[in-house]
Order: C-alpha cells, then sequence, then structure tokens
C-alpha cells in the first residue's frame, strides 16, 4: 500500500474504548472529506488500496499541535478532533489528530515513530 490516514489519540486523557473509538472514526471521517477536496488524487488512491489506517498515541497536548503542525508543512490534510464534552471530558478537549490520507513515506515523517495504541 502506498497510501495511509494515521490517527494520533491522547494516552494523558486515559478515554475508555468507546469514547476513543467515536474520535477516532471523528478524525477519519473529517480528514477523508478535506482531503477529497485539497489532495482529490491522494484520496481516490487511498480508496482504492483499501483505505488503509493505523491508530497511534501521543504523549498530551503538546505533542499532538507538534505533529499537526509538522503534517501540514509537508502538504498533507489533518484535523484536529475537539470533544463536545457531554460525557467524560470538559467541550472542547482536544483528543486527537488525523493526518492523511497521503503518501506513506510523507506519512511516516510524522508519524512513523510514534507508539501503535
Amino acid at each position: 500500500m502506498r497510501y495511509k490516514l494515521v490517527v494520533v489519540v491522547r494516552e494523558d486523557l486515559n478515554l475508555s474504548c468507546g469514547k476513543l473509538a467515536v474520535q477516532v472514526a471523528h478524525a477519519a471521517v473529517e480528514c477523508t472529506l478535506k482531503a477529497k477536496k485539497s489532495n482529490k488524487k491522494w484520496v481516490e488512491e487511498w480508496l482504492k488500496e483499501g483505505q488503509k489506517k493505523v491508530v497511534v498515541k501521543a504523549k498530551n497536548l503538546r505533542e499532538i499541535f507538534e505533529l499537526d503542525f509538522k503534517a501540514k508543512n509537508l502538504g498533507l490534510t489533518t484535523a484536529i478532533i475537539k470533544d463536545a464534552g457531554l460525557t467524560k471530558v470538559p467541550p472542547g478537549t482536544v483528543t486527537c489528530v488525523g493526518i492523511g490520507p497521503g503518501p506513506e513515506e510523507i506519512v511516516n515523517k510524522v508519524t512513523g515513530s510514534l507508539p501503535l495504541l
């Protein structure tokens, strides 16, 4: 596979499995919709290949913002996800960032060293 989307989740929030799954889904959907406008070719190729998705973890909010900045500087689509605050965390809490879909070699420059969730 040549393309992938990565979602980076904050491990310092200790989200439940259900809450985590929803946040990751939000990131995947938002990244895909945004990328269709800015990197249509990458999205089309990613869809043809089977939509590779990987979930990794970041230590904290600062790391999320650093990864978002680095990804944008490499021309990747990103989506910072903020929770509505209806259950476990306060409204507006940043839970994760989606990166891609994009060429795997570019995405790996941002997320390749992060541990799997």
